[in-house]
């Protein structure tokens, strides 16, 4: 066994390989860049080496850098994690050209399947269903067009190369198949050097089913069941479990056994994960095979009770698999959140910047701890006061829950987002609430679609359902009444005249355009004792106890014996309300800014005048924090409705902005290459 590795990665990956790591006594070595000095991987490790300026390609990607990395400590391997050169042929190979051991697959199994077309090739001489297409480079726009036509619409065109969403497009005719191309074509030359590209035919209707693998350096090779990863927005997973709600036992059996075939074919080593296309008739077609270990993988952790880096490091010091395919449990039913730094609000792009806060819900199970299961887990290579930097991807966390059975799971998941706290950037919590509320995705019932189906017109406050809205005014009438509580045991008034906590109050519900909604409650004590009132709404009664304390944003308790858990903020909250005197109350990815007002005084608000925003319609504004690196257009130009003005980069992700009406440009206000804040103003229009 090793005694000493180094993880070739950061973030969240890097801490899951430490852990597991540290609990096999062997010692740990990250590598970090210019933005990552401070970052938890390198804190958690027992040694560290700078390794580059920030963007990846001059640290991260630099293989030379990582090896000479190892020899400096002393590391006998190299956990590449996920991403970056962890399915680089290349790098495996030079890696064990200089006596270090890749803890992966061996190269020639990486070369065989990172190549998305002969990788097709070769799944369908091992036996593996294929999907209709053409595994061959396409060369021009037009021919892509005569290829997408015979296959017949809808089709997928995908970059050879590609992976996470970039260079693929789907297309429904000739316009779409010719711009697709163009576009797939340069975003995998940009990203991954390699602009080969083909097309095959779109399953509709599709799930999206993958198989994790194991295999040993002596021939043996399991499959660890499946993970649903059909919850999907523009290709990127959001949401994943294990087992699929969709699939049967023969299925389930069928896919296995078909992937096993395809990692023996490759004399497949270590972790790996075959990925299908399911339709709706459980008919399955091969997609594509990630040599190395998937972002989902807690959730067939918690299902099977193995840990798979544990695994992986065991392989690759030559030890055989401790388990046959008999023994592969099938436990319980786990979920998978990924927790991204984006705005749902504003087309989910991309929230940079510090986390001000960083408090996760309580955790009962742990990356690299097979002893405790039926939980809430969080894997994270974030802390309080961290940095979201713009030049890698926008995962802040993961958040896994593990139940008896799927229901059991949702719920612990809607809890366990409740108890979220992140500030500073923007997060996808109340999507993700949203997501788990849907009546769809409990029953089961989606697919990879599901998301821009139900989501067409973008996501927005009001997409969120909520099984009792008035929930969120009650709690807001009882948070405020327990801050008077207190004012009102203040020492020092004056005898006589001391402060008294009155019984009725009007919530007023902030909107936008300064839209407000009044509702009169009643909030009494129920209990002689701190932390209990009972708020009366029309004929509901809400009957709260809590000790948590005032101030903190993270609120646990009891409403009518029911425990909950919420986030409460008082002041500063922003959003539609900019008031400090507001409570922000969020709940069930619901979120209400609200003043708790006497009847009085919500009868005199009513009279305050509303301050409108500012005219920014002549103006383009930057949606979001990240480089400039395309200005379209100059002074003086006459520009067309939906024509291309700038292009921004954010996390991995180029961001085309388009001009919204007509008009001529009268200045450019940013510069190629700047950094931009979010509104800052990039052209203004005459």
């Amino acid at each position: 066994m090793f005694t000493k590795i180094l993880i070739a990665n950061r973030g969240e990956i890097a801490c899951r390989v430490i852990l597991t790591a540290r609990k096999m006594g062997i010692k740990t070595v990250a590598v970090y860049s210019d933005a990552d000095k401070e970052a938890r991987h390198v804190a958690l490790a027992d040694e560290a080496v700078h390794i580059g300026p920030a963007p990846s390609r001059e640290s991260y990607l630099q293989a030379d850098k990582i090896i000479a990395a190892c020899k400096a400590t002393g590391a006998q391997a190299v956990h590449p994690g996920y991403g970056f050169l962890s399915e680089n042929a290349g790098f495996a190979k030079r890696v064990e050209e200089e006596g270090i051991v890749f803890i992966g697959p061996k190269h020639y199994s990486i070369a065989a399947m990172g190549d998305k077309i002969e990788s097709k090739k070769l799944a369908g001489a091992a036996g593996v269903n294929c999907i209709p297409g053409v595994n061959d480079a396409i060369e021009t726009p037009e021919k892509a067009v005569e290829i997408a036509k015979g296959i017949g619409y809808p089709v997928m065109i995908k970059a050879s190369a590609g992976g996470g969403g970039k260079g693929l497009r789907v297309a429904f005719n000739d316009k779409e198949a010719f711009e697709g191309f163009t576009s797939c074509r340069n975003e995998a030359r940009n990203s991954f050097g390699d602009d080969r590209v083909f097309i095959e035919k779109f399953v509709e209707e599709p799930r999206h089913i993958e198989i994790q693998l194991m295999g040993d350096s002596h021939g043996n090779v399991i499959y660890l069941n499946e993970r649903e990863c059909s919850i999907q927005r523009r290709h990127q997973k959001v949401i994943e479990e294990a087992p699929s709600p969709f699939i049967t036992d023969a299925t389930r059996k069928a896919m296995g056994e078909q992937a096993v075939q395809l990692a023996k074919a490759v004399k497949y080593q270590s972790a790996g994960t075959v990925e299908f296309v399911v339709g709706k008739d459980q008919s399955f077609y091969f997609l594509e095979m990630n040599t190395r270990l998937q972002v989902e993988h807690p959730v067939t952790e918690c299902i099977t009770g193995l840990d798979l880096v544990e695994l992986m490091i065991r392989v690759a010091a030559g030890e055989k698999l401790p388990l046959t395919q008999e023994q592969v449990q099938r436990n319980g039913w786990a979920i998978e959140c990924r927790i991204n730094a984006e705005d749902p609000f504003r087309n989910f792009l991309p929230s940079t910047g510090r986390l001000v806060r960083f408090q996760p819900p309580k955790e009962t199970m742990f990356a690299s701890d097979t002893d405790h299961w039926h939980g809430v887990r969080v894997d994270t290579g974030v802390q309080d006061g961290g940095e979201i930097p713009m030049f890698y991807d926008s995962m802040i966390a993961k958040l896994i829950v593990h139940g008896t059975d799927r229901l059991d799971a949702i719920a612990k998941m809607r809890e366990a987002l409740n108890g979220f706290v992140i500030r500073g950037v923007g997060s996808n919590i109340p999507f993700q609430s949203a997501l788990l509320a849907h009546p769809k995705f409990v029953a089961g019932d989606f697919n990879t679609g599901f998301i821009a189906e139900n989501y067409a017109a973008g996501f927005h406050a009001e997409d969120v359902p909520h099984d009792d809205p008035d929930f969120l005014v009650a709690l807001a009438a009882f948070v405020h009444r327990r801050y008077l509580q207190r004012a009102s045991g203040i020492s020092g008034q004056v005898a006589g005249h001391e402060f008294e906590v009155g019984e009725a109050f009007t919530v007023v519900s902030l909107g936008a355009g300064g839209k407000t909604v009044q509702t009169p409650v009643t909030v009494v004590d129920f209990q002689e004792k701190t932390g209990s009132s009972a708020v009366s709404i029309g004929t509901s009664s809400y009957q709260f106890c809590s000790n948590a304390r005032l101030g903190a944003v993270r609120i646990h308790g009891t409403c009518n014996g029911t425990a909950f858990a919420a986030q409460v903020e008082r002041g500063g909250t922003g959003g539609a309300s900019k008031n400090p005197l507001a409570l922000r109350i969020a709940h069930n990815g619901r979120q209400l800014d609200a003043l708790v007002l006497t009847p009085r005084a919500a009868e005199l608000y009513t009279l305050m005048p509303f301050k409108a925003a500012p005219d920014m319609s002549r103006f383009v504004l930057s949606p979001m924090p990240g480089l400039l690196v395309d200005v379209a257009v100059v002074a003086g130009q006459k520009v067309q409705a939906g024509e291309r003005v700038a292009v921004i980069e954010a996390m991995k992700m180029e961001n085309v902005l388009f001009a919204i009406n007509d008009g001529v440009v009268d200045a450019v206000l940013a510069t190629k290459g700047e950094s931009l804040s979010v509104d800052q103003p990039i052209i203004r229009f005459t």
